[in-house]
């Protein structure tokens, strides 16, 4: 059996596409996979910040598309940039166990968070890790960067940044972690939903396939994101604000914890629910449903200079 899988040509892309691959055929013997690249908007411009461009979908669209016009059979992606909700001819076939969902913190001298001096600029495209870093140090200054992670650490170690706060999770796969200076605390960086997380994507109607993907599917994690994008479901529904969201899966049982901020993060919002990991969708709409009880609207309105 010969299956053709598709993914972005980014180092981390190509690991983490490699990783799902090696899993698919430990778990299938006989099974062949063709690797594509393929190069998306957000690979495309590599200068407009990321809020601009809307985000979710960039790194995916045309991959995606290439799965639905059976140009590959499936696709991997990080799992925080699919859009909610996916749309009609595609289905995430399965979502291998998840890596580490918390930021860390590279920067001069691998100095921690709480000694880089006031004024100094901390590169991030995310407007959760902005609104989460004003909170905390809001004398630091933040500033766009794009690029990947290499590219990013580069940029601080040339002094065009004075740090920068990525994903653990990639750092992790590109066995970069001795760059970090911290791992920055969930309780302040509430990572965003499906952080650490890859999704297999590959047509609905494709039973053959999807078979094949769900060998490698872990089913906790599946829980974890089923909660974290009912609760962005929900949210987005009622409200634009960048969404933190945790999902932890332990046995049976789920919890969920959730916060979002204003654009200068001195408020925040924070929702928490727990139960049974077979109503890990319910359990996202009751969190994104308490956020919105308790004042999501108002504190979108921060945020309209943002994306006007």
């Amino acid at each position: 059996m010969l299956l053709r899988v598709g993914t972005r040509g980014s180092k981390l892309s190509l690991i983490q596409t490699d990783m799902v691959v090696e899993r698919i055929k430990r778990a299938n013997p006989g099974v062949k996979i063709e690797l594509k690249t393929i190069a998306t908007s957000g690979d495309l411009d590599r200068t407009t910040p990321l809020f601009s461009l809307g985000q979710k979908g960039i790194f995916e669209k045309e991959i995606d598309q290439a799965v639905i016009d059976r140009q590959v059979d499936f696709a991997v992606h990080s799992m925080k940039d699919i859009p909610t909700p996916l749309g009609s001819e595609l289905v995430i076939a399965s979502v291998p166990e998840r890596g580490a969902t918390a930021d860390v913190l590279v920067s001069k001298d691998r100095k921690p968070l709480n000694t880089i001096l006031d004024g100094k600029i901390v590169g991030t495209s995310s407007l959760l890790r902005t609104a989460e870093l004003k909170r905390v140090r809001p004398g630091l200054r933040t500033q766009p960067i794009r690029g990947n992670v290499d590219t990013r650490i580069r940029k601080v170690e040339q002094g065009e940044y004075d740090a920068v706060i990525l994903a653990e999770a990639g750092l992790a796969r590109l066995g970069m972690m001795d760059k970090a200076a911290e791992r920055l605390p969930l309780d302040d960086f509430v990572p965003a939903p499906g952080q650490g997380a890859l999704a297999l994507i590959a047509r609905g109607d494709d039973s053959r396939v999807i078979e094949v993907l769900k060998s490698v599917e872990h089913s906790p994690t599946r829980a974890e994101i089923v909660a974290e994008r009912e609760l962005v479901y929900t949210l987005e529904g009622g409200c634009k604000v960048p969404i933190g969201a945790l999902a932890s899966a332990n046995g049976n049982m789920v919890q969920l914890t959730s916060s979002i901020f204003s654009l200068d993060g001195k408020q925040r919002l924070v929702a928490k629910r727990a139960g049974h990991v077979a109503n890990a969708a319910a359990i996202g709409k009751e969190v994104g449903e308490q956020l919105l009880e308790n004042g999501a609207k108002k504190i979108e309105e921060t945020w309209r200079t943002v994306y006007s």
